[in-house]
């Protein structure tokens, strides 16, 4: 039955009055919400009536009875067919009527009061309608909006209006983007483009603004130019090329303007901060850091066995420098920050280090090290006006047991005191009885002791004035610009600017951001870009299934997509399919290795292999242990319980291939005249004698029994072909070729596969040595995982 295909195009428009901003639920991109009797209308404006073209009449019909034609009408009724197919993705156009200003749209749910439609802010924008919240004012008029339920009741108010068309827009191939600010510089516009889009948007119109947040930052794009439709492109299921260029000259040559001045930051600038770059471990880094600025380095190599240490120092000690640290990997992919960093030290002691122990579970899977050090400035309006801060930073790898131990070790106070020296009772050192006296005037006079750090300081000194301690902790120093930036990090709460999370402090604030944010950034292993951890629509990071999965929340949603198993073309989730391909690995290992045809020179197994690894194990079917198609020849419907008669069959064919040959030009048959003549062993012409012909195949023939003592059988030619390549392979130190799924396990050097297995193989891949190299990886276990 051939149905009618083309389907006309949908069309349906109404009025809704605009819900303001308080009653909408949180949208993003172009995204609004209808109400669901606006769902029903589309359903009965999609209907569609196929009906049958040219169908045969029923069986029961018969032209010549007049009662039969009510039946066979009754019947062709039923074959008529309505539909209720909307299209996908089912997109609008909408409409101010006060100023005429036009957006296409993407709908987020069917879930509005009635007569109401919900807009995201994009689109309140776009469309010119007043964003703020509480009482609105529409056309002059103050109105106050009830909320009870799901519905939206009014007290003298005039909401806006706002008309809906559906309408279908076309795939876009190609978008013009102009930035409305000079020195937009991501590290990955591709990355960052193709994820806010696809999460957040259905369709762009041409002359829109989309701002476009990245971390900190907000990037804003003027849309200027679109294809294959002008005035509105669909984003879903399609590639689209994408142009970035200015917005005029001038702001061209600014954007240039500053990619100069940030990549000439370099050392010998004396006025501005160090570039940063590679650094080794064992090695000093010199560098210089304005107040306010960062210097980033990164560690990519080191043994991965030792502890790591990190010491800087600062050559001003009246300047302070912190120093942060952040592995970088698919967790981690922010550089270290005052508010978001792993390892950190930012004390007020001149000298800054930090110590990462190897078996530390945030060096899991981690690709580099990022370090960055900082200049503290109070503000960074403080700071523009200062000098740079010279620096030394050290990497060391450091050894357990090069570690002295902490009780070994004899501190100041523990220093023994000679018979004719005393201690000092202010200042605690020891001097020499005979000018203790003096040392004591002098001291009393001119030093004061501290009792809480047991540090001597000088009266009249500034440091002494300036010297404080917190009376919180055990934190102390010497400056005014110390105190405050303690009591500022440690006890100065802090607010995540990717979600509402308070923190205690800096410290605090570091460690949600690089654990449990929303906002902290990974590469998924799945879309392999670089996204928030968590959207509005994922779980939580403390729910259940994202601690039981070891995903985080992004990827438990983007995981949830299904591809095809490459080994059995199952559908898999792609966060199943780790486990999938173990368990794959797992049947590869408890596999029983294939018989193979007893004739050396047939590359056949006794039962088969399928192409989806499956050996087939059946009992013997015949007393020599050949294939079938080699034992064909031999075969006779004959009761030989003794086989005596088997075996005069058998010799009567070495017989065959020795004295006359079988003619094949294929033919390396060793016990074959045509085979012996094709590899030399024999000249043309040259025959061999019946004696001599018994005498080869006596062992042969002795040994017919023994499953072990080969056969030597002419075959076709690409039986023989494919014994010949696999025994090539089996020869091989590791079957490492070119094919699908070769990265999925490494193969050691000295292993390999044994014949069995390179024969079943090139059987299972019609003698393609490619796909048979494939076949082994994903199906066969190698040497050493067999004698395991």
């Amino acid at each position: 039955m051939s149905l009618t295909s083309d389907r006309p195009p949908l069309k349906w428009s109404t009025q809704f009055d605009v819900l303001p901003p308080e009653a909408t639920p949180p949208l993003r991109g172009d995204k609004i919400i209808l109400p669901p009797s606006a769902l029903e209308q589309l359903l009965s404006a999609a209907t569609v009536t196929i009906s049958s073209i040219s169908q045969p009449a029923t069986a029961n019909f018969d032209p010549y009875n007049p009662y039969s034609f009510a039946a066979e009408r009754q019947a062709r009724e039923q074959l008529i067919e309505r539909q209720q197919n909307l299209p996908h993705p089912l997109t609008f156009r909408l409409v101010n009527p006060e100023n005429g200003r036009i957006v296409c749209a993407g709908i987020r749910e069917f879930s509005a009061a009635e007569n109401a439609v919900g807009l995201s802010p994009f689109l309140r924008q776009s469309l010119g309608f007043r964003g703020e919240k509480g009482p609105d004012e529409v056309n002059g008029r103050e109105h106050d909006l009830r909320v009870h339920g799901s519905g939206v009741q009014e007290a003298n108010a005039t909401l806006p209006r706002l008309t809906v068309h559906v309408q279908e827009i076309p795939k876009g191939t190609y978008v013009k983007l102009r930035p409305l600010e000079a020195g937009y510089d991501p590290e990955d516009w591709k990355a960052l483009l193709e994820q806010y889009l696809r999460d957040n948007y259905t369709t762009l119109t041409n002359g829109e603004v989309l701002a476009i947040p990245a971390g900190k930052e907000m990037f804003r794009f003027l849309v200027d130019g679109l294809k294959p439709n002008e005035e509105a492109i669909s984003l879903v299921d399609t590639d689209l090329e994408v142009d970035i260029e200015p917005l005029n000259e001038e702001q061209a040559r600014e954007s240039l303007q500053r990619l100069v001045r940030k990549s000439k930051r370099d050392l010998g600038a004396s006025e501005g901060s160090s570039a940063g770059g590679k650094i080794n471990v064992e090695t000093n880094e010199t560098g210089q850091v304005r107040p306010g600025e960062y210097v980033d380095y990164s560690i990519e190599q080191w043994d991965k066995h030792k502890d790591l240490e990190l010491e800087m120092t600062a050559f001003d000690n009246d300047k302070d420098v912190d120093l942060f640290v952040t592995p970088f990997g698919t967790k981690h992919r922010s550089k270290p920050r005052e508010d978001e960093f792993v390892f950190g030290d930012f004390s007020t002691r001149a000298t800054k280090r930090i110590k990462i122990r190897h078996t530390n579970a945030e060096l899991e899977h981690s690709e580099a090290l990022w370090v960055s050090v900082r200049g503290y400035g109070e503000s960074d309006q403080h700071a523009q006006g200062q000098a740079p801060i010279q620096f030394n930073l050290r990497v060391s790898s450091i050894d357990e047991s090069s570690i002295p131990n902490q009780d070994d070790t004899i501190t100041a106070d523990d220093e023994p005191v000679g018979a004719d020296e005393e201690r000092c009772t202010n200042c605690y050192q020891v001097i020499p009885k005979r000018t203790l006296f003096l040392h004591q005037n002098f001291c009393l006079r001119n030093n004061i002791f501290c009792p809480y750090c047991h540090l001597v300081y000088q009266r009249t000194s500034s440091e002494w004035r300036n010297h404080w301690h917190c009376p919180h902790d055990s934190s102390h120093g010497n400056t005014l610009s110390s105190h405050t930036k303690h009591d500022f990090l440690i006890h100065t709460s802090q607010s995540c600017p990717s979600c509402d999370y308070e923190a205690a402090n800096t410290s605090d604030l570091a460690h949600h951001r690089t654990t449990t944010c929303p906002g902290k950034l990974i590469l998924c292993r799945f879309c392999h870009l670089q996204v928030p951890q968590q959207g509005s629509e994922d779980p939580a990071c403390d729910s259940a299934e994202v601690i039981l999965s070891g995903l985080t929340p992004h990827e438990l949603s983007d995981g949830a997509r299904t591809t095809e198993c490459h080994i059995c073309s199952k559908i898999v989730r792609l966060r199943d399919m780790s486990t999938h391909l173990k368990h794959h690995d797992l049947q590869r290992l408890s596999r029983s290795q294939p018989r193979i045809c007893r004739n050396v020179n047939c590359g056949r197994t006794l039962d088969g292999v399928s192409k989806g690894g499956e050996v087939k194990v059946q009992g013997p079917r015949n007393d020599l242990g050949v294939c079938d198609t080699c034992f064909g020849p031999l075969y006779v419907t004959m009761y030989d319980p003794d086989g005596k008669a088997l075996r005069r069959r058998v010799e009567r064919k070495y017989l065959t291939q020795l004295l006359t040959g079988c003619g094949q030009s294929w033919c390396r048959n060793d016990y074959c005249k045509t085979g012996r003549q094709k590899s030399g062993m024999m000249a043309e012409g040259q025959t061999i004698s019946s004696k001599e012909a018994f005498a080869m195949i006596k062992a042969t023939l002795e040994g017919l029994r023994e499953v072990k003592v080969p056969v030597h059988f002419c075959t076709d030619e690409t039986s023989q072909k494919r014994r010949v390549l696999a025994e090539m392979v089996a020869a091989e130190g590791d079957a490492s070729g070119k094919g699908k799924g070769k990265d999925r396990r490494n193969v050691a050097e000295d292993s390999g596969y044994e014949p069995e297995w390179c024969v079943a193989a090139l059987e299972a891949a019609g003698g393609d040595l490619d796909k048979a190299r494939g076949w082994l990886r994903d199906f066969a276990p190698t040497r050493a995982e067999a004698a395991k």
